[in-house]
């Protein structure tokens, strides 16, 4: 794997890439990092292709702006592109995980000619429009705080997350994976109790997730106590700003060839199936829908011999 910096508007993305052929962008959520393609990376590059795994802007390498509005997603759309740019590539093919699915779905949106085909993990494309988010997240919950509300305010995760990075993402990670994650009727941890609560209430104890070495734990660890969550968090503090600058595609579907991974036991894919439902509207170039059984949310690291078939067979196709 070859580490390099390249440069974009904002400053620089990092990048990691393997092999040669047609460019593969690989875009990570949160919290996340390039690391978390590392089981791709390699596979994609001895089927043929040229994978590259970037630090989203805010994230382990890659540039951090202060400005919180400077997280937006026309500007993450912005640096994908120049990403493919600075590559030498007039092309790529993007795959997205989490918050990486939707910057990936929405460089395919908004830059068709440089995006050819997009590749969506665990959370499906929901065309722009509808409602403000930031009024639909303050009404879920009832007495519960749902976490996308908990997150938009500054600084509030962040004095929950930072005395303790690695305590806290050891608990998200168990929480939202298929072998960990709390079984019914124990407390959701996607909400939090209103005055006060905090999220690492919710989180399951005991062993990793299978997927997790202690060494993966220590990687992304230490990249957040590098860097703060701070650049992470300001996605969810731009969702009503994306609402505004994206108006002018309210509805629109994505035509390019693309594929979507889910897992059975994810949260994002359950409160989404009408998402899914939709795609022969808002993906009408859709060549394969899989809901990977008894999979949680982290599913390129839970399933990664799957993940990789399935997304060789769709880039075979291209």
């Amino acid at each position: 794997m070859k580490h390099r910096m390249v440069t974009t508007e904002a400053g620089r993305v990092h990048v990691v890439e393997q092999g040669s052929g047609p460019l593969v962008l690989l875009v990570h959520g949160f919290p996340e990092s390039w690391y978390s393609w590392r089981r791709q990376l390699p596979v994609l590059a001895e089927a043929g292709y040229r994978a590259v795994a970037l630090d989203v802007r805010g994230y382990g390498r890659s540039s951090k702006p202060q400005d919180p509005a400077a997280y937006r997603m026309l500007d993450l759309v912005t640096d994908n592109v120049a990403v493919v740019r600075e590559l030498g590539e007039d092309s790529a093919v993007i795959i997205g995980h989490d918050w990486g699915a939707t910057i990936a779905a929405h460089s395919a949106l908004v830059a068709p000619e440089v995006f050819r085909a997009v590749g969506l993990l665990s959370v499906p494309y929901t065309p722009p429009g509808g409602p403000r988010p930031s009024e639909v997240f303050a009404g879920m919950g009832g007495d519960q705080e749902f976490y996308v509300s908990y997150f938009q305010e500054p600084g509030r995760a962040e004095a929950e997350i930072e005395p303790d990075v690695r305590g806290w993402l050891a608990g998200l990670y168990r929480a939202l994976s298929g072998d960990t994650m709390p079984g019914p009727g124990e407390p959701d941890p996607h909400f939090v109790t209103r005055n006060g609560g905090m999220l690492r209430e919710r989180f399951p104890t005991g062993p990793l997730p299978s997927w997790l070495s202690q060494e993966d734990l220590d990687f992304y660890a230490a990249e957040f106590e590098r860097t703060g969550l701070t650049g992470g968090l300001n996605r969810y503090r731009n969702m009503d700003r994306d609402w505004e600058d994206l108006a002018s595609y309210a509805g629109a579907p994505i035509s390019q060839p693309s594929l979507f991974l889910g897992g059975t036991r994810d949260a994002s894919t359950m409160w989404l199936a009408d998402a899914i439902e939709a795609y022969p509207q808002t993906l009408p170039g859709l060549t394969g829908s899989h809901l990977l059984d008894g999979c949680g949310h982290w599913i390129q690291q839970e399933r990664p011999d799957e993940v990789n078939r399935l997304l060789t067979e769709f880039l075979n196709t291209l």
